[in-house]
Order: structure tokens, then C-alpha cells, then sequence
């Protein structure tokens, strides 16, 4: 969708993180983690590489260089697919500085440091007030960076759908059946009326798949990468495979040849606002269907203000990012009305290992900053369970298990199915409702 599809906002909620100086900070932190990419991709990838290459005794190095291993040419060619990829990561980097930072500062000043030859220059411009804040990134914001642009493989290219069909096939089918059971006593019904909620919506594809069905759909999320990224590719690319990248270039393990490792993708695989603009899943516009929140779901889906909403949760590879997965249920429970479902598939990969001391807690979390008085996913303490326990928990806590399978399908995770190392989900499905 485009800009004007969401009147000017790209996400609700009337949070400011520039009136944070610590949430300013890890936001400017984010968005110079994209935009150092390129130089620190090249010096990672690349550069180190060609050193320790030439550390080599001399005849080693010399008789790598020439055919079949022709190692300082695989070299360049890495250097070449980091571009690729620095594109993408430059443009997200611009889309965040126009969403969060262009807004909020004098342009008179921005005239008076931008010299005369970048005035038309977007990346220059901006690079240029990030210098002037003296904005340096972290490196866990430069590893989260460097995932960002790996994970648009698993969301929007074409190769990527193999994963996408194993996780969200299932949601998606089990909206169509809710849809069908109510449709049974209100002919009226419409897909627009089910209301549905996705935390942790990641880089928007989910969001954008249940919107296209017809549905209406809120995203949540709280990591300023994956807000970012959403952002360009749902509101500001121009076309389908606008964009080319190489996810698996900067791993150099477990490639069978060269062409496996330099495998390329076109993302988006799909303009949304193109299909989004022609789609007749609804009698309701899709720009007027689909929606991003930023926040921590914890505080925000727990408020009043939230309260009996939504007719339906999805829930994909997610919960398992909760230090205390007591809190997501009871944000699930707010924010879903009585007789709502609940629907949920991926493992159980616990993000949070326990603390042993309250001094540990002051690290960053996994997820980025928090900004409430109540600390969410901030919270002090976690707990890891098993899926029998999840399942009781749920249970307890005000839901019925209407539907549940083990292992329904294995799937990876922004995997390489040429690699010689392949990891594999087994994840659990499972749709409850609110009793």
C-alpha cells in the first residue's frame, strides 16, 4: 500500500521515541546500522578475508588465486553482491530517517551543513545530519541490520514462499474456517468484520498475506528494524522485485560451490499497493483493512484501550520470544473478544536465557528498548516451558484447545536448501478460544 492508504501515519499509537533521549538514541542507532551496511559489510566480508588470504604463504595464496579456486575473484564478486544488498539496506535506511527524523528538524540548519552538490542527493542528505548527531550504531544493531536484509529471503521473494505456505498456510485456514462458521448464522458477515491481530508482524508479509484474504488486520511490532523494513516494502516500493539481494553471500560454511553461496532473490516477489489496490477479497478497501501498531504488545494489548477487540489473534513463531509467556496470554485474553480465537504455530525457541543477578537485566533486551511505565517483555524474569505446559497455561488462563498438532509440518528459518548444514523446525499448531 502506499503512503496516502495510511493517511499519513505509518504506524498507530501516539508514542513519540524522539521525546525519549535513550529511545532516541537506540533509534538513531538502528537507522545508522542500516546505513553503515555497505562500509561494514565490505570491511567484514571482504576486507578482513583478503588480509587473512594474504597472510597465506605465498605460493599457497598465489595458487588460489587462479582457476578452479580463483578465491580473490569469488572476492569481488562478494563485493559486488554486498552492493546489491546495500541498496536495499540504504533504502530502508532513508524510509526510517523520513518516517522518524525528517520531521523533527529545522530545515534552515539542514541547508546550512549540506553542501550545494548533495541539495538533491536523499542519502547524502541525511547521511550528513546523522554525522552532525554524531550517531554511532552498536553492534548488536549492526548484527540485527545484517539479519533484517537476510530475512526479506523468507518474506518476500518467491523462494522464500516454501517457508511462508508451512507457517502461515495453517492461519490462514484456520480464518477461512472461523469465517465460514460465523458466516452459518450471519449472512451478512463480511471478511472486513473479522478483526484480526498479529504480534510480532516482523517485515509485514503475515500482515499483508491476511489482508489480501479479505480480513481485517493489525500488526504489532516493537523492533525499529523490522518497523523500518515494513514500512519501505509495504508503503514505499515502486515495483514488484524492485530490489535484488544475496542472503546467503556473507556466510562462507557449508556451500557445495561459489554459485550456492552467491545465490540472488528479487524482492518484493509482489507490489502490495499494487495488489492490495485490485484486491476484491472485501467489500471493504484494503488501505482502510490493514494497519501497523509500534510497542511493546505486552503493555499495549493488555490496556483497556485495547479491550475485547479483536475477533481473532495470530500468533507465528512468536510466543517464544516471551520472558514470561504469562504476559502474552494475558495481552491475548484483553484483546481478544469472548468467543475470539486464538491461533498460533512455531516451536518453542525460549529468546531468553534467566538472569542471574538483578544487575543483568539492565542489558538490552533482545527486542529493542521498551517505553512504558509497565517494562513488558522488560519485565525482571523468565521462565522457559515445555509446549504441554504452554498448552496447560493457555488453558488456565481462560481458553479452550479446540484444535492442536505436533510437528505439523518442518520447516527452516531463512534456510539455504543448498547448504551443507540444515536446521529444522518441528513447530507445534494449536488455535484456541476464548471462553
Amino acid at each position: 500500500m502506499d503512503d496516502a492508504n495510511t493517511e499519513g501515519k505509518e504506524w498507530e499509537g501516539d508514542f513519540d521515541p524522539l521525546a525519549d533521549p535513550e529511545e532516541k538514541r537506540h533509534l538513531l542507532s538502528v537507522l545508522d546500522s542500516f546505513r553503515s551496511y555497505r562500509r561494514l559489510a565490505h570491511f567484514n566480508g571482504t576486507h578482513v578475508r583478503r588480509q587473512a588470504f594474504y597472510s597465506l604463504p605465498q605460493e599457497h595464496w598465489m595458487m588460489l588465486s587462479k582457476p578452479p579456486f580463483s578465491v580473490l575473484d569469488s572476492l569481488n564478486q562478494l563485493d559486488d553482491l554486498i552492493d546489491s544488498n546495500s541498496e536495499l539496506a540504504e533504502a530502508i535506511f532513508k524510509a526510517g530517517f523520513k518516517s522518524f527524523i525528517a520531521p523533527t528538524i529545522d530545515s534552515d540548519w539542514v541547508a546550512s551543513i549540506v553542501p550545494e552538490k548533495y541539495a538533491r542527493d536523499e542519502y547524502q542528505i541525511y547521511s550528513i545530519v546523522m554525522d552532525h548527531l554524531n550517531v554511532q550504531t552498536s553492534q548488536n544493531d549492526m548484527d540485527k541490520a545484517r539479519s533484517c536484509i537476510s530475512q526479506f529471503y523468507r518474506d518476500w521473494s518467491v523462494a522464500g514462499n516454501i517457508e511462508r505456505e508451512k507457517c502461515l498456510g495453517p492461519v490462514l485456514q484456520a480464518l477461512d474456517a472461523e469465517f465460514s462458521d460465523r458466516s452459518q448464522s450471519n449472512a451478512n458477515l463480511d471478511r472486513s468484520d473479522i478483526k484480526v491481530l498479529v504480534p510480532g508482524a516482523g517485515l509485514g508479509r503475515s500482515v499483508f498475506d491476511i489482508c489480501q484474504a479479505g480480513f481485517s488486520v493489525e500488526g504489532n511490532e516493537i523492533s525499529y528494524h523490522e518497523l523500518m523494513a515494513s514500512s519501505l516494502v509495504l508503503n514505499h516500493t515502486e515495483k514488484a522485485e524492485q530490489f535484488s539481494i544475496a542472503p546467503f553471500a556473507l556466510s562462507c560454511s557449508n556451500h557445495l560451490s561459489r554459485a550456492d553461496q552467491f545465490q540472488t532473490f528479487t524482492i518484493p516477489d509482489i507490489h502490495p499497493g499494487t495488489a492490495l489496490a485490485t484486491d476484491p477479497g472485501s467489500k471493504v478497501p484494503a488501505h482502510k483493512r490493514m494497519s501497523m501498531s509500534t510497542g511493546d504488545f505486552c503493555v499495549l494489548y493488555s490496556s483497556p484501550d485495547y479491550k475485547e477487540t479483536f475477533d481473532a489473534v495470530a500468533t507465528v513463531f512468536f510466543i517464544d520470544t516471551a520472558p514470561n509467556v504469562i504476559r502474552y496470554i494475558e495481552a491475548v485474553r484483553n484483546c481478544l473478544k469472548a468467543g475470539g480465537i486464538w491461533v498460533n504455530l512455531g516451536p518453542l525457541l525460549w529468546h531468553q536465557s534467566p538472569k542471574v543477578s538483578s544487575h543483568d537485566h539492565e542489558e538490552e533486551h533482545e527486542h529493542g528498548h521498551t517505553h512504558a511505565r509497565d517494562a513488558g517483555v522488560g519485565d525482571p524474569g523468565s521462565v522457559e516451558l515445555t509446549n504441554d505446559e504452554v498448552l496447560a497455561l493457555v488453558e488456565h488462563l481462560g481458553f479452550s484447545i479446540e484444535k492442536q498438532e505436533l510437528c505439523i509440518s518442518e520447516t527452516g528459518y531463512i534456510s539455504n536448501p543448498r547448504s551443507m548444514l540444515q536446521n529444522i523446525y518441528r513447530p507445534v499448531y494449536w488455535v484456541a478460544r476464548k471462553r
